[in-house]
């Protein structure tokens, strides 16, 4: 099985168990629902009850506008973040200053209202997107009610202007103590940047700029210079003859331009004019090489059609060693021209570098030294600057001290005090919902002591053992009525179907074992329907051709007789009492291939009965005779019966109602029966409500049945 088929499967199987707990909680209100009830009618009458011998209450209504900020200039008196202004202002209002303030007021003002009892409680709210504030002070007595929120407004009002003065004041104190502090750290500076200027040079410090620019340009010629030395180091000397026979003609050709290209005016000697001149030796040179060059060329050439003695070849010969021997002597002039130039060059250097050297020191004097006046000017008049902002602020706090601009107003006075019309229906209304949410907690309570099971999924989860069918719940006529059992024709569709499907679960439930035909139908307490069940079953199996034997093995309390209309003074206790033949006491009834056992009279010894050698000769006589066999037993909690007779069988069917059976008192019945090595086949799970989603579907598709 893949993951996708897994969690496909956890899906499901989570969805099965959310609605069967939802119609868990719906069936337990259904049933339980006068404990709401019950629950809200007594919380309803006890908060009519206060609320009926309580004193009235009497509310009075006055609104407040709080500007954000005080009109005045910035950094004056009181400032409001407006973030936190509207929450601020509403704990002000009712903060415990403003409330013993506003009940000292009345007091001394109004000495003849009485006090309440209980003290009056005010409560602030803020009208939307506005300033506005809406307090409402709610009391027993009207007209101290509406004196005490009065007085609420005004000495809020009075707090205000309070805590303005007294942060202006505070302000004040404050500014003139730094301003105090500043003046001798003002002179400080001036005296420092006096000082200063006594011993430097201000002209040179403000040079110090040029003298860098200075610096740059000798590093560019040291660069240039030391570049123009490397290229000579690196070329031959014809390469450097041919370069400066270029250069001579580009001078010759624009000698403003190329005067500034060339190596020589690199290597600091644009001042000579001899070295600016054409090398004369070095173009000799390059001409005599040349000329040596067209001699071997046309030697080559005669040599073709003429002997080497020939006078012409001898003549041309003489012609190049000549040549040749002026190139040497060229070479070597060209050779000693060019170390010249290479000793010019690292002459230029070293005067460049010597340069670089004295001025780099004078620059980095001459910059500490500037950046040490910068520090001190930026200092004084960051100093002066902080002084004067200070003197400008404290002369507008000096005016505006005395303007006291209003920025609380009392917009609308204390109304007069008026009766609290809602107190009642807010009061009933939470006592309601009071009622109900305890009944819930009630009810949530009491679901999780039931541990009876309510749908198939909850079944499952409890129990290990298989569920052979579930069997619909059947309305009945009146209380105690039996349902009737099933008929040939009969109109419960959904009914017959049910026992028809446990009917094929027995038939096809194993295909290596022999079938089980001695078939004992138990549950766990009675009332859980396991003679229905038998009853029904052993119908249904008759009507699909089989031969079968029911057995009313319940000597206490049996009635399958009653069930299927049969009449018989003797049955199956009597086989055991008195030893008779137990087929004189079968009797047939109006289902074909059906057989009754009656049970005879009742006994208190049944189980005595099912552990002798007679009821393990009737099963096999039984099971000779008739294809299935089926026992109705006593519950296995109410008697010995079932475990002494269930080991006998060849398997054993227990029954589980829903709403009705304890999950606690099955698993000890069926413990029981596997204690005594009873084959337990499956359960059936009876009167299963048919609203239940995971439910068959056969309430659903009943047209199908009609004829």
């Amino acid at each position: 099985m893949n993951e996708s088929a897994i969690s496909t499967e956890d899906r499901h199987i989570r969805t099965g168990k959310f609605f069967a707990r939802l119609y868990r909680y719906r069936s337990l209100l259904l049933k339980r629902w006068w404990v709401l009830l019950v629950c809200a009618a007594l919380a309803l009458g006890a908060q009519f009850a206060y609320l009926r011998y309580t004193p009235p209450v009497f509310i009075s209504v006055g609104q407040m506008i709080v500007s954000i900020k005080l009109n005045i200039q910035q950094g004056a008196m009181v400032t409001e973040e407006l973030s936190n202004f509207l929450g601020t202002q509403a704990a002000l209002m009712q903060g415990a200053e403003v409330v013993q303030r506003a009940r000292d007021r009345v007091a001394s003002e109004n000495p003849n209202l009485l006090r309440p009892v209980k003290p009056v409680v005010l409560t602030v709210s803020v009208l939307p997107k506005t300033t506005i504030f809406v307090l409402r002070a709610t009391g027993e007595n009207p007209e101290y009610t509406k004196a005490y929120l009065q007085a609420c407004m005004e000495e809020y009002t009075n707090l205000k202007k309070q805590m303005v003065a007294r942060t202006s004041d505070t302000t004040i104190a404050g500014l003139t103590e730094q301003v105090l502090r500043l003046e001798p750290e003002l002179q400080k500076c001036d005296v420092q940047l006096q000082s200063f200027l006594s011993t430097n040079d201000v002209t040179l410090l403000e040079q110090a700029s040029g003298l860098g620019v200075y610096l740059t340009s000798l590093y560019q010629q040291l660069a240039m210079a030391q570049a123009d030395a490397d290229l000579l180091e690196t070329m031959t000397l014809d390469q450097n003859l041919l370069l400066e026979q270029g250069r001579a003609s580009a001078i010759t050709a624009n000698p403003g331009t190329a005067l500034g290209n060339g190596i020589l005016i690199n290597a600091g000697l644009a001042g000579q004019s001899s070295l600016l001149a054409p090398n004369t030796i070095g173009t000799e040179y390059l001409a005599i090489k040349q000329q040596i060059l067209l001699y071997k060329a046309d030697r080559d050439h005669y040599a073709e059609y003429l002997k080497p003695k020939h006078p012409q070849m001898v003549a041309l010969d003489r012609e190049i060693e000549k040549l040749g021997r002026m190139l040497d002597i060229y070479r070597q002039q060209s050779v000693e021209q060019l170390e010249a130039k290479k000793g010019a060059l690292a002459l230029r250097i070293k005067n460049l570098e010597t340069q670089l050297n004295e001025r780099s020191k004078e620059n980095l004097v001459v910059s500490r030294k500037a950046s040490q006046y910068e520090r001190l000017k930026a200092k004084s008049a960051r100093v002066q600057s902080l002084y004067d902002q200070l003197l400008a602020t404290l002369q507008t706090l000096d005016v505006n001290k005395e303007i006291n601009p209003e920025s609380v107003t009392i917009y609308q006075p204390a109304t007069e005090g008026f009766p609290d019309e809602s107190r009642f229906k807010k009061g009933m209304l939470l006592a309601g919902f009071l009622g109900l949410g305890l009944g819930l907690i009630i009810l949530i309570m009491l679901d999780r002591v039931d541990d009876r099971m309510n749908s198939f999924t909850e079944l499952e989860e409890l129990f290990d053992e298989e569920v052979l069918g579930q069997i619909p719940r059947e309305r009945k006529n009146r209380k105690n009525a039996i349902i009737p059992a099933l008929e040939p024709n009969d109109q419960r569709h959904p009914f017959v179907e049910a026992y028809r499907n446990l009917r094929s679960s027995l038939l096809y439930m194993t295909s290596t074992e022999p079938r089980p035909r001695t078939l004992l139908i138990t549950s766990s307490v009675p009332g859980d329907g396991k003679s229905m069940t038998a009853t029904n079953l052993a119908i249904t199996m008759a009507m699909g051709g089989s031969r079968v034997l029911l057995v009313d093995a319940d000597l206490r309390k049996g009635s399958l007789r009653n069930r299927l209309g049969v009449e018989a003074d003797t049955g199956f206790s009597e086989v055991f009492l008195a030893g008779n033949d137990w087929r004189k006491a079968v009797k047939p009834t109006t289902v074909p291939n059906l057989s009754l056992l009656p049970r005879g009279t009742t006994t208190q010894r049944s189980s005595e009965f099912f552990i002798g050698p007679i009821m393990d000769q009737f099963l096999k006589d039984s099971a000779a005779e008739y294809d299935y066999v089926l026992i109705d037993t006593a519950p296995v909690m109410a008697a010995d019966d079932v475990t002494s007779l269930a080991p006998r069988v060849d398997g054993v069917i227990f029954v589980v109602r829903a709403e009705y059976t304890s999950s606690r008192v099955a698993h000890a019945a069926l413990n029981m029966l596997y204690q005594r090595k009873a084959n337990v086949l499956g359960l059936v799970f009876n009167s299963v409500h048919v609203s239940t989603g995971d439910y068959y579907y056969y309430y659903r598709y009943q047209d199908y049945h009609k004829a």
